[in-house]
């Protein structure tokens, strides 16, 4: 079912749960949080979406196969 927005109420509450903004979106501000949250998770699902670019591969990584990082000595 659609929300008065155009999006389902699942979609609204990640709109909502990303308009929230990080440490450093507070820092530079935002005039319309909803707005940049919506854009951001538009282009995070585009970047998600294999049918846009079936030819590539879609990597989905864990915490546990980064690289660990290698501390400077003091």
């Amino acid at each position: 079912m659609s929300e008065p927005g155009g999006g389902t109420g699942d979609e609204q509450e990640r709109v909502e749960s990303r308009a929230h903004l990080l440490p450093e979106e507070k820092a530079v501000g935002s005039d319309d949080p909803e707005a940049q949250a919506d854009a951001i998770l538009t282009e995070s699902d585009a970047r998600e979406d294999r049918n846009v670019a079936p030819d590539t591969l879609l990597e989905h990584r864990t915490s546990a196969q980064t690289v660990t990082p290698i501390e400077p000595p003091d």
